[in-house]
């Protein structure tokens, strides 16, 4: 029957997913430091629940599982600290044990160090033994319980990066079906209070016709807003098909898509060389959209005439591209924090919910470059990416 420690136990090991799974490497890493600093030839990580023994790394014999009250680990686990016994057929705890009669092995010296999760619960031993007597030296002593910890960082590390590649799928699934299930209200919404505002009946009713235009507009900003999310979603789970793509043509089809925006607020936009990079041609559109339209969006808040300058700059080992506008620059103390979803770097009255530069680094990231702000001569911020010539 179970106790209450061996369910704590059993939760505790369910949360890493080590049994069952392929070996990883950097735990066969660690068994078999642990064998040579101890002078061994075998080494085990074992993780114990409330019914078997499992060893998830092994050196000097081949992994395997055995039921509970076959381990001899299962009988120190419950001890805190280090346990070393030079001669097993001596100790009262393991004289018995099927690994020391000859049944299953014939282990004579043994040593092992607890694996503590962070929340104190013991799962399970780094272990090392031998068919011979032996001793362990202090610094060996310590150096199997420092191998013991770092076998525990392993763990924490892999499940603290599956729990956030799970988070993400999660975020980008709940995107998703959160932006198509108000897409299709949004559009209908709009297309009437288009009809609306074009009625005749508008003519003779000035308040009610600005009700509407200003009904149409919000429409238009949820709408933006509800793209933004969807494109953040798709990103996330997107891989780069690699190609070489024209910066200059990227920059003209973005532009055909966002010639509402400059010609509205008078902005130009050149672009000061035609370069090929390697890269998806669909991503890096995307992302030359959303650093352009940042560019006019906040030039125009700073009460200036948009003039937006894409540049490409030939690296050693891949390119550089940048966006430069003439509106205000971004604090030094906000450049790295704008990249976060839901970050934005100016005031309230600037429309966008802060997604669009996530966006912008996910897809720089999925291509392997780096991305930032600096200051633009032409006295605004300048929005910047590197993309690697090689994967």
């Amino acid at each position: 029957m179970s106790t209450a420690h061996d369910v704590t136990r059993r939760d505790a090991i369910a949360q890493y997913r080590l049994v069952g799974e392929p070996s990883e490497p950097d735990l066969q890493g660690l068994v078999e430091l642990a064998a040579t600093v101890c002078g061994v030839p075998t080494a085990v990580i074992n993780i114990i629940d409330d019914r078997m023994q499992h060893q998830v790394a092994a050196v000097g014999i081949q992994a395997a599982s055995c039921e509970r009250e076959d381990s001899m680990c299962a009988a120190v686990i419950s001890q805190p600290g280090r346990v070393v016994v030079p001669d097993a057929r001596l100790d009262g705890r393991f004289a018995q044990n099927a690994f020391v009669t000859g049944e299953i092995a014939n282990v004579r010296f043994y040593a092992s160090s607890p694996l503590i999760t962070p929340s104190g619960v013991a799962i399970g031993t780094l272990c090392v033994f031998d068919d011979e007597v032996g001793e362990l030296s202090d610094a060996s002593s310590r150096a199997l319980d420092l191998l013991a910890h770092q076998v525990i960082d392993v763990l924490e590390l892999r499940r603290v990066q599956r729990d956030l590649l799970e988070s993400n799928e999660q975020l980008e699934s709940f995107a998703t079906q959160v932006s198509h299930d108000l897409r299709n209200p949004l559009t209908a919404l709009t297309g009437f209070l288009e009809l609306a505002a074009d009625s005749p009946e508008m003519a003779g009713a000035p308040r009610a016709a600005q009700s509407l235009a200003r009904a149409e507009a919000a429409a238009g900003r949820m709408t933006s807003m509800v793209t933004d999310l969807l494109d953040f979603a798709r990103v996330g789970g997107a891989r780069p098909h690699i190609t070489q793509v024209d910066v200059a043509e990227t920059v003209d089809a973005v532009l055909e898509d966002l010639d509402g925006a400059l010609v509205r607020t008078g902005a130009e936009v050149t672009v000061e060389a035609s370069t090929f990079v390697r890269g998806d041609d669909t991503l890096l559109r995307v992302l030359l959209q959303n650093l352009i339209a940042n560019a006019v969006k906040f030039t125009v808040a700073a009460e200036k005439v948009p003039d937006v300058r894409v540049s490409v700059e030939t690296l050693p080992d891949g390119w550089r591209i940048s966006v430069d506008d003439n509106g205000d620059t971004v604090p030094v103390e906000l450049r790295e924090r704008v990249f976060e979803p839901m970050q934005r770097g100016h005031g309230a009255d600037v429309q966008g919910i802060g997604i669009g530069l996530a966006t912008c680094r996910r897809i720089v990231e999925a291509h392997g470059g780096t991305i930032g702000l600096d200051a633009s001569p032409a006295g605004g911020t300048r929005a910047w990416f590197v993309l690697p010539a090689a994967a």
